[in-house]
């Protein structure tokens, strides 16, 4: 324990209940970290932080709606009045992507995917920003894609949401560095995960697919993208700030 110089710290962790985010959870406590759990979905939060504890780490649980501007004002709140600072934060809360061609795409559509992929990560980012300024820096890490390196055919919304979020981690970089705040993304590749596997139940046929677009020649795991954002966060990342960081089995190489 205590590689990443993590051991103490506050950390945030949205979309937590599941998949990178629980993943991320868990490799941040085994760091020593203090975890926020949060998400929307509340039962698979508080078991995402039982099994923080079941590990011998510490975690708790709050319920926010990221797309909801009072909610993650209170959520970052919430963190510092439990831990006294935010040391850092990893923005994964996110949501599937669509599958048609952008002429076939709806307005509902753009407008749920932009709420929580856009919005949502700007509002974490505002209110984690304040608080870390306050307090003289932080970290921050924002789940973007592959989808925000390069074009997603069929996928026009989420890919356009994904482009943004690398669009505001690279400019709220550029705007805080000097105070202590070092932002940065990861972009994952195709990853196994409950969403995933939820798409790949209605179209099974596709895994072999999926698979031979990642030169690696299979698809990534949670925890690999956990440990990404691990060391973005970090202090082994000291001098790494507004970057890009694809994590995806070489899909973006070719």
């Amino acid at each position: 324990m205590g590689k990443h110089g993590l051991n103490g710290k506050s950390v945030l962790v949205t979309g937590a209940a599941a998949g990178i985010g629980r993943a991320a959870a868990l490799a941040f406590a085994r760091e020593g970290a203090r975890v926020a759990v949060a998400d929307v979905d509340v039962a698979g939060g508080e078991e995402t932080v039982a099994l923080v504890e079941q590990h011998g780490g510490r975690a708790f649980f709050i319920r926010c709606d990221i797309a909801q501007a009072a909610q993650v004002e209170s959520m970052v709140a919430h963190v510092v009045e439990r831990h006294g600072r935010l040391d850092c934060a990893f923005n994964n809360a996110g949501i599937e992507i669509e599958h048609l061609p952008l002429a076939e795409s709806d307005e509902a559509t753009f407008d749920r995917i932009m709420s929580v992929n856009v919005k949502g990560v700007w509002l974490c980012m505002k209110h984690e920003i304040r608080q870390m300024l306050k307090q003289g820096g932080g970290a921050i890490v924002n789940t973007a894609s592959v989808a925000g390196l390069v074009g997603a055919p069929l996928q026009p919304i989420y890919a356009a949401s994904k482009h943004a979020v690398v669009g505001l981690t690279r400019t709220a970089a550029a705007e805080y560095g000097k105070a202590g705040i070092r932002i940065n993304a990861v972009c994952p590749g195709i990853i196994r995960t409950p969403m995933l596997e939820r798409a790949l139940e209605r179209e099974p046929r596709r895994e072999k697919s999926i698979v031979k677009v990642h030169p690696i020649g299979r698809l990534g795991e949670a925890e690999e993208i956990a440990n990404a954002a691990l060391w973005l966060c970090s202090d082994n990342a000291s001098f790494v700030t507004g970057h890009q960081l694809a994590v995806d089995g070489g899909l973006t190489a070719i």
